[in-house]
């Protein structure tokens, strides 16, 4: 059971991400590494909807001190791991390795501090705003009623003389002609998952781990980027 630090499972999803706060550095997934026993993690998640040039993100680890005056301040972070996706819609995966420099877990000196490492995403590229799909039709207010005759049924003749059955409306009725919007069911977003595990290991188990960060992809192409940096503002909740 000392072998190596474990930290709970999550779902194994990839969500949606939209920017937030303005785009800057926002958690995805949280592990609580108070009392940690190694100075290096490894963790996993999955991503979904990296297009290059089109929607690319940017993650990194981070490790956050936490009082108990709901203080989060940053302590250290790894190298910037730019995922620049593949031209067309896959599944990818990452499994990242690193030194995270959390002082063992426990300030003696405070008893309400604890520890976090977390998975942080930003925006590279996107997102996107696909169109949906325009089109001109008797509409109404969601749940107007279509009986009573505010919505009725009549002849129409075409061109050739042909008559058919269509949907009319009466004057004063809540149905007209109009143009509608279907909203495009891709919100434009990648995705990425929680991790989909943290766990802490010896040197001799993960010996590339290193402060600024060792990364293996499959579905998405990827690069590092700046070096780690905690000034950066991320989103302080």
């Amino acid at each position: 059971m000392t072998k190596f630090d474990r930290y709970p499972a999550v779902e194994w999803a990839a969500q949606g991400r939209p920017a937030v706060g303005g785009n800057v550095w926002s958690s995805v997934s949280i592990a609580n590494a108070t009392g940690l026993a190694f100075d290096r993690v490894e963790c996993k998640f999955i991503t979904d909807f990296l297009l290059t040039n089109k929607r690319e993100a940017e993650v990194r680890l981070a490790a956050f001190r936490h009082t108990g005056k709901a203080e989060r301040q940053i302590v250290s972070a790894s190298s910037v791991l730019n995922l620049t996706g593949t031209t067309a819609r896959t599944v990818g995966v990452v499994v990242m390795r690193w030194v995270h420099g959390i002082p063992y877990g426990w300030d003696y000196a405070d008893d309400t501090t604890i520890y976090t490492i977390e998975l942080q995403h930003r925006y590279k590229k996107g997102p996107e705003s696909p169109k949906g799909q325009t089109i001109y039709a008797i509409a109404a207010t969601e749940g107007s009623a279509i009986n009573g005759n505010i919505l009725n049924w009549g002849y129409k003749q075409d061109d050739g003389g042909k008559w058919w059955w269509v949907p009319t409306y009466r004057d004063g009725s809540p149905w007209a002609p109009d143009f509608v919007t279907l909203p495009n069911w891709d919100e434009g977003s990648y995705s990425i998952s929680p991790m989909h595990y943290c766990v802490g290991l010896p040197q001799e188990r993960i010996p590339e781990a290193s402060a600024k960060g060792w990364a293996w992809t499959r579905g998405t192409n990827s690069a590092w980027g700046r070096d780690p940096d905690i000034t950066e503002d991320y989103f302080g909740v």
